[in-house]
């Protein structure tokens, strides 16, 4: 977790074949999964958040160590808040449906 912004934006473009300045956050994660790091871009600059935990560990997803995998909004959040990204008995996504 020693890099900042511009050696997580070079591993986003150059290890994993992303573009570090779509809108997407990149997310990154320790060995000991107890810290987190979130890169951003956002117009005009980077974001970088930085996460933390006490106690505990991030229940980070095990497809390898140098994997990339997509997750949705809601996915994040659960990662974020300590929960696995799979959650057997979570309501389905809500979708909004106009009736005629």
């Amino acid at each position: 977790m020693r890099k900042s912004i511009d050696g997580l934006a070079v591993l986003v473009k150059e290890y994993f074949s992303l573009d570090p300045f779509s809108p997407c956050l990149f997310v990154f994660c320790n060995r000991q999964r107890d810290k987190i790091k979130i890169l951003q871009w956002d117009h005009n600059g980077f974001w970088l958040h930085y996460r933390r935990l006490e106690r505990g560990k991030f229940q980070w997803p095990s497809e390898g160590r140098h994997a990339s995998i997509k997750v949705s909004h809601r996915e994040l959040r659960w990662l974020l808040d300590g929960l696995p990204l799979k959650q057997p008995q979570a309501h389905p996504a809500v979708t909004a449906r106009t009736v005629l």
